[in-house]
């Protein structure tokens, strides 16, 4: 399945900054970043299930925002991109 993670970590201390930091290192373990706070992952339900545990262990519900969407398949037909697009895609050859 594919998600889009996106997060909202609150950096006005020490331990926010290093809050954002492990969020944004467990997203880039599950997928990759599309934008500064925004990752696209495809997960079977097991990696997903990580995903959330690990994440939701990170931030503090009080200071930081996390959302995650279940995008629909196929996505040629349901995601719209406009401008520069750094998404791979890990179903084409990496190298030619």
């Amino acid at each position: 399945m594919q998600v889009l993670v996106t997060y909202d970590v609150s950096t006005e201390t020490p331990e926010g900054r290093r809050r954002l930091q492990k969020v944004a290192q467990q997203c880039k373990n599950f997928g990759q970043r599309v934008q500064k706070s925004v990752f696209e992952c495809t997960v079977d339900e097991l990696h997903f299930e990580r995903l959330v545990r690990a994440l939701t262990a990170i931030i503090h519900r009080e200071e930081d925002s996390l959302r995650i969407y279940r995008l629909m398949e196929p996505l040629e037909k349901y995601v719209q991109v406009y401008g520069w697009d750094k998404k791979v895609d890990f179903e084409k050859p990496l190298i030619i």
